[in-house]
Formats: C-alpha cells, sequence, structure tokens
C-alpha cells in the first residue's frame, strides 16, 4: 500500500484529505507544519508528499527545495497544494521540482487521479 505524507497546518484540510487518500486505498502520514514534515520523510520515506505552501516555520517551498537537494528523496513525487493560484508561484513550485501543483479548492476525485498518475509513474 503506497503511503501519502500531507502536510498542511489546517486541520479540515487535514482530515479531508486524510480521509480521501484512506478512501482511494493509501495508507497516510500526516504533517502539521514544515520541520515535521521533513521528519516525517526522515523517519519513513513516503511514497509521495502532498505539500502546502503556506506552512508555520519553514515554508512548502522550503520543504519542497531540501527534499529535492536531498539524494535520497530527490524522485520522491510531490504535488504542491495552496490557495496561492498565482502564475508566478506555480512556476516557482515548479521550478523547485514539484511534480504538480493544485490550487485550493480542487476537485478531489482530480487529485485521487494525479497522485495514482504520479505513483504509477514512480512505481
Amino acid at each position: 500500500m503506497a503511503k501519502v505524507l500531507v502536510v498542511d497546518d489546517e486541520p479540515n484540510i487535514v482530515l479531508s484529505l486524510e480521509f480521501l487518500m484512506q478512501q482511494a486505498g493509501f495508507e497516510v502520514v500526516t504533517a502539521e507544519d514544515g520541520e515535521s514534515a521533513l521528519s516525517r520523510v526522515q523517519e519513513g520515506a513516503p511514497d509521495l508528499v502532498l505539500l502546502d505552501i503556506s506552512l508555520p516555520g519553514i515554508s512548502g517551498f522550503d520543504v519542497l527545495e531540501r527534499l529535492r537537494g536531498d539524494t535520497t528523496h530527490a524522485r520522491l513525487p510531490i504535488i504542491m497544494l495552496t490557495a496561492h493560484g498565482r502564475e508566478v508561484e506555480r512556476e516557482k513550485g515548479l521550478a523547485l521540482g514539484a511534480d504538480d501543483y493544485v490550487t485550493k479548492p480542487f476537485s478531489t476525485q482530480a487529485l485521487v487521479e494525479k497522485v495514482k498518475s504520479l505513483l504509477s509513474e514512480v512505481s
């Protein structure tokens, strides 16, 4: 069973994403900020990360940059999830190495499809 790490500081979003990913057949681990996200990845690498940009402490962009700079996790599929829909942020996320960029509010079905698609590419 693929493991998905959900990183968001909004408890309601974490709950809904956790439920959504479990319903789709994934094991789910959560983190509420950038530091704990990096710790969760070190503890047991997930197969994919759903990463919010606006996090307390270090931002999602910083988490993305650190993971991409670490050879162990450089290929880890990462989908940025954000309320920031501006093109400049999307471009920054993709330039830093995000595999996809999803703007809130998002279609739950489309998100599940993106996750499944990315996981099938790396398996």
